[in-house]
């Protein structure tokens, strides 16, 4: 069972609705949900072939890129620079877990 990945879904989404509730806007939560349930899927497909890791990391690698450029132009930790920390991580504990 892959939870180190369900967390970093539910951490995605659960993210994305606090940011919902503090700036309110409608497509961040959207995306963020969706983004959270992708890396989601992506840790159940892990969590039944360690070898499957396609989808997560595709989902971690977008979500870096995503918010390391947000952390790039606003200098903010939270939730950027987090998110983007987090997502690199995950990516590295995804390729190395194939080795």
């Amino acid at each position: 069972m892959d939870l180190i990945g369900f967390g970093y879904a539910a951490l995605v989404i659960f993210g994305s609705i606090l940011g919902y509730k503090r700036r309110g806007g409608v497509l961040s939560l959207i995306a963020g949900i969706f983004i959270g349930a992708l890396a989601g899927y992506g840790a159940y497909r892990v969590s039944n072939d360690k070898r499957d890791i396609k989808l997560s990391l595709y989902t971690a690698f977008f979500l870096a890129t995503m918010m390391g450029v947000r952390f790039k132009r606003s200098k903010k930790i939270m939730p950027a620079g987090l998110i983007a920390c987090l997502s690199l991580m995950m990516m590295l504990r995804l390729v190395l877990s194939l080795l």
